[in-house]
């Protein structure tokens, strides 16, 4: 599948998707340092039931990289261009971490255009500890590029075991981290700095469920289970021996969850 760009303000969104043209959307937002490839293990699953929309959120991937900092307004405002774009009035969101974020945004502010959605190793605020970790992350990407964060991002990303035993998981998670725009990855990371959905997710809309890795530490559980439980309806799912990355790291156990909530098949992934 060929990659489009459509035009978001000052930054060029590059998207891809895949699955036929009668089946309903569904839009997948990456996480920080990674891009629209990180969801490969995601697709042959849901194009049984979805077409499925995938971009790099600015400064990431193929898209551009406008100088920062950006904001969750920005980041929020690009899915809403890209959903514009193709003429579609309301998708099914999947997002982890900073896409997980964008995806919680879009929802609070503009539910009529989210119809389920499903949030996966993410935070809804920045307490000080975890601002603190932005701006060492940031400073150190100033100092020494993108190659200064690697061996503690994919520490972060994936448990010791599955560094180990599943080097090309790690392998290809490293690629799209040293691919992305140092520019784009600072713009963003003052983005999560200044991150603010907590209080306001009692107002959420649409059915959504929260996944999140027994072992991240970067979007701990207990975190991510006090939004669910912050959210009308909300479900929490939790999936044991995973880390961060958590549909790269279990994708049998991230799939399942997902295709359960979203009510789908899974048999073209088993």
């Amino acid at each position: 599948m060929t990659t489009e760009f459509v035009t978001s303000g000052d930054a060029e969104i590059a998207v891809r998707i895949d699955g036929a043209e009668h089946l309903p959307w569904i839009v997948l937002s990456n996480s920080l340092a990674a891009d629209l490839t990180m969801w490969d293990d995601q697709i042959p699953f849901l194009t049984r039931s979805y077409r499925v929309l995938r971009y790099d959120t600015r400064g990431h991937g193929k898209s551009s990289a406008p100088a920062g900092p950006y904001s969750f307004d920005i980041l929020v405002g690009d899915l809403l261009a890209v959903m514009d774009h193709f003429a579609i009035r309301q998708a099914d969101i999947l997002g982890l971490s900073m896409g997980g974020m964008t995806a919680l945004g879009l929802a609070l502010g503009h539910p009529e255009r989210v119809g389920r959605l499903i949030c996966a190793d993410a935070r809804a605020d920045a307490p000080p500890p975890f601002v603190a970790g932005w701006e060492q992350r940031i400073a150190a990407v100033e100092a020494g590029g993108m190659a200064a964060i690697l061996s503690g991002t994919m520490e972060r990303w994936f448990t010791a075991a599955t560094r180990k035993q599943r080097p090309e998981v790690v392998d290809r998670a490293a690629r799209m981290l040293l691919s992305t725009s140092p520019v784009g990855y600072i713009g963003c990371a003052n983005a999560l700095r200044g991150l603010d959905y907590l209080r306001h997710l009692q107002r959420m809309q649409p059915p959504t469920l929260y996944i999140v890795g027994a072992e991240d530490g970067a979007a701990p559980a207990d975190a991510m289970r006090n939004m669910a439980a912050a959210t009308p309806g909300g479900q929490f799912e939790i999936l044991p021996a995973v880390a961060h990355v958590a549909n790269m790291e279990d994708v049998d156990g991230f799939n399942t969850a997902v295709a359960n909530f979203l009510n789908i098949s899974r048999q073209a992934a088993e």
